[in-house]
């Protein structure tokens, strides 16, 4: 039994070494700070470089970070941002960064393992008193880093916001609508319109490093695209409600009604 004790040290030793540990920017005015970032530079997206953002840039903030061991392509860690998942892919030696538009009052963002388990998590509050809260948010994310989903939100006054289209007139947008990987893409209305809303998602297209965005079926990862659609209603208030959808998304093309909902 004693020569196999060293044997037994060096797995658990292995094992130990190989438990997922998560970096993650805090606030650097500690509860009471606009934003997550504690340094000046504008960090880069990790996974994979996008050439470009259509979204209107109104108040989003990089959520930034490291996970090691990273996450492989098809085993994605979790980013949860005030209770809603994201997929979360790193790039090689573990860093990420995702967009993210936050509303005023408490927020939260945790990183998960694949597996579910808390690796890391920061709770700021939101006191910058130029940014109103979001009555209406809805948030897009996907399982393929590869393939290019769109969100589609139609107002009761007949606009339209999707990626040509981000900003709209009755104060609505799309802020961010990421094409890094698996979104997000966020649709936010402060002051609302009373009437009917439709909530879209596409399937646009692929993205490769090869290739660039693309039309070939054949190029992203998954046979199905899981998509869940976050519907959050009067965000940090006591009246707040959230829905979740999901949505699977098999071709190039694809335009699906997700949810149909009065203000």
């Amino acid at each position: 039994m004693r020569r196999f004790f060293p044997i037994l040290i060096a797995l658990w030793a292995t094992t130990a070494w190989a438990e997922p540990s998560a970096e993650l920017q805090e606030p650097t005015g500690g509860w009471r700070y606009a934003g997550l970032l504690n340094r000046n530079d504008a960090p880069q997206v990790a996974y994979p470089t996008p050439p470009i953002d259509r979204g209107i840039q109104r108040n989003r903030t990089p959520i930034e970070g490291r996970i090691n061991p990273p996450s492989g392509p098809r085993t994605p860690h979790i980013l949860s941002v005030n209770g809603g998942p994201l997929n979360l892919y790193t790039d090689d030696a573990g860093r990420f960064v995702r967009p993210y538009a936050f509303g005023a009052g408490s927020n939260s963002v945790e990183v998960r393992s694949s597996e579910g388990k808390s690796l890391k998590r920061v709770q700021f509050y939101e006191a910058n008193k130029q940014i109103t809260p979001a009555r209406i948010r809805v948030v897009l994310a996907w399982d393929d880093p590869k393939a290019q989903l769109d969100l589609h939100i139609i107002t009761p006054d007949g606009q339209h916001a999707f990626y040509a289209h981000p900003a709209l007139t009755n104060g609505g947008g799309l802020d961010p609508d990421s094409v890094d990987g698996p979104g997000p893409g966020m649709f936010t209305m402060t002051a609302p319109l009373h009437g009917t809303y439709l909530i879209y998602v596409n399937y646009w297209g692929n993205y490769s490093a090869s290739e660039g965005f693309n039309f070939n079926e054949r190029s992203n990862q998954n046979e199905v695209i899981t998509s869940q659609i976050n519907l959050v209603l009067n965000e940090n208030t006591v009246d707040e409600k959230r829905e979740s959808f999901i949505v699977p998304l098999r071709a190039i093309g694809d335009l699906l009604l997700v949810k149909t909902f009065n203000y």
